[in-house]
């Protein structure tokens, strides 16, 4: 333990006295604002094969790492997992929830990968990559792991698991199991399942090949009321409109926290759009069109037990795969640093 916080200490010193991480690796990644490979709109597809800049030290996997240039003795971080969604890559995943573009204002360190395999989930049709439990989950856990070593768990003020429509349920998924339980702080699901379940658009779902919507379908009741889950931690939820009949007035997760009723917050509007959308599919607003400017609705439940966040965003306006704009983002991203941390400190 002494041999981390040491580590851990020692990173930062060399940092903070370099001025800027420049002439400093963390895992092997030299620091740079704006952040290295980054992109805009149709330019970014020539990069989305580019599995990252950070290595697994245990498995030789490849992942994006990024995280303050100017870090001191002292700064406190927040570390996001951003995990992906199925079909798709962590490069992608890097500027759809861009948090990247505020790791130096906020102190935030975000480690972006990729899942291993690409299972088949349609008999004739090609496979999808998606999160595997036997495939990745040893991953996901030597990335946090390799994090908190090479930072220093004690400057990690809170860890949060991100997770964009599949890589959200990855993250429901994991958050209370044994590895993560005492670490993760809070979950952001970007479209990946609401605590109190947003009942789903019924032709929700990708075009089809003429870009026509979907056929219909009925949600499984087991769909409809998940259970709490077994650990605490703060939740964000974000939507786009066209994706849901509807947002619940009430979540079971801040009656369970003892919040207070929700409060609507000022709308956050940009003109500007986000990088990246589905290049191949966009046209359909259910699954989401070219990236635009936009405006989103907040709500967020006060006078949670132990400060917690429950919170929910809607994007006016937008389906699945259209990435967030920048103020949009860096709300969100607010309320991520707003909120309590310190299970990596305390065990839980």
């Amino acid at each position: 333990m002494r041999s981390t916080i040491a580590a851990g200490f020692a990173a930062l010193a060399a940092l903070g006295a370099a001025g800027t991480a420049s002439a400093k690796d963390v895992l092997g990644v030299t620091c740079k604002s704006p952040p290295p490979a980054h992109c805009n709109g149709e330019a970014c597809s020539a990069l989305l094969g580019d599995p990252g800049n950070a290595t697994d030290p245990k498995t030789g996997r490849k992942f994006w790492l990024d995280y303050p240039c100017d870090l001191k003795l002292g700064d406190k971080l927040v570390f996001i997992l951003n995990i992906h969604g199925a079909g798709s890559i962590g490069q992608w995943e890097r500027h759809y929830f861009p948090a990247f573009d505020y790791k130096d204002k906020y102190k935030l360190v975000v480690a972006t990968p990729t899942a291993a395999t690409s299972p088949v989930r349609v008999p004739g049709q090609p496979g999808v990559r998606v999160w595997v439990s036997d495939a990745d989950d040893a991953h996901l856990q030597n990335i946090a792991t390799a994090v908190f070593d090479a930072f220093g768990k004690q400057n990690i003020k809170s860890f949060w698991l991100a997770g964009h429509s599949q890589g959200g349920a990855t993250s429901h998924r994991i958050v209370c199991t044994d590895f993560f339980k005492d670490k993760v702080d809070g979950l952001l699901s970007l479209s990946g399942g609401r605590i109190g379940r947003a009942e789903i658009n019924p032709r929700f779902g990708p075009p089809k090949a003429d870009g026509s919507p979907p056929d219909p379908r009925a949600m499984p009741a087991s769909m409809t009321a998940p259970p709490l889950p077994a650990c605490q931690f703060s939740h964000i939820f974000e939507t786009g409109e066209h994706e849901i009949v509807s947002l619940p007035a009430t979540s079971p997760l801040a009656d369970a926290l003892g919040c207070s009723a929700r409060v609507e917050e000022k709308d956050v509007g940009d003109t500007a759009p986000g990088y990246v959308w589905d290049y191949a599919r966009q046209g359909y607003k259910v699954w989401g069109m070219k990236a635009r400017p936009g405006s989103a609705h907040i709500w967020v439940y006060p006078k949670c037990q132990g400060g917690r966040v429950v919170a929910d965003v809607e994007r006016l306006d937008k389906g699945h795969t259209e990435g967030l704009e920048p103020h949009i983002t860096e709300a969100i991203v607010k309320l991520m640093v707003a909120a309590p941390g310190g299970k990596l400190q305390h065990g839980g």
